[in-house]
């Protein structure tokens, strides 16, 4: 069965790293591919007025705990690695975003993908300083001083908003977020209801 299904990201979330990880089983068992759409977090919560889990969960008493579960129950069921915590977070994504639209337009997406969640939730580095990242990007076998170059152009910058304005004007608040044709779903938890609609179940 084909069908349009997208996954909204930035690599400044380990929600999103989690997803990432869990998609390449979900794409074998459905033998669809998730089209992979760079945004920008930040961008999104301030179009929707949204503010990050670290602030929203602040001094709320046996939430955070419920969701470290919830966090283990989805390890488990989808069989992927824990994030490693970044101890730099929150890292501001905005550079590693942006290059992550110009290593679209390099060819490069999928090894950049790889590498930009690597660094930040495997080996987890203070990514938001362009020489930590380019050092980061170029271990991986990437040219990372020249995307990061790249991504300062102003063709990479419009891309990106246009990606982070047309993800809210479809119903985005935040990150992981899923798209099966029309249809929304939001967070890692999600990822069961996107593979039922994929599977036609």
């Amino acid at each position: 069965m084909s069908s349009n299904l997208q996954f909204m990201f930035d690599v400044g979330s380990p929600n999103a790293f989690l997803s990432h990880e869990a998609i390449p089983a979900i794409e074998k068992r459905t033998g669809v591919k998730f089209e992979y759409v760079p945004i920008l977090l930040g961008g999104i919560f301030k179009a929707t007025n949204n503010r990050s889990p670290a602030e929203t969960l602040a001094g709320i008493k046996n939430k955070p705990e419920f969701l470290a579960i919830e966090t283990e129950r989805f390890v488990k069921r989808f069989k992927v690695q824990p994030y490693v915590w970044n101890p730099f977070f929150p890292v501001n994504t905005l550079n590693l975003m942006r290059t992550a639209v110009a290593a679209q337009f390099e060819g490069v997406f999928e090894p950049y993908v790889e590498a930009a969640f690597h660094h930040m939730w495997r080996e987890p580095k203070k990514m938001d300083d362009p020489e930590v990242a380019a050092k980061a990007l170029t271990s991986s076998g990437l040219d990372g001083a020249k995307l990061l170059a790249r991504a300062q152009e102003p063709d990479v910058k419009a891309k990106l908003i246009a990606n982070t304005q047309a993800a809210v004007e479809r119903g985005a608040f935040g990150s992981p977020t899923f798209f099966v044709g029309n249809e929304m779903f939001f967070g890692k938890e999600q990822l069961r209801e996107v593979e039922e609609m994929v599977s036609g179940k």
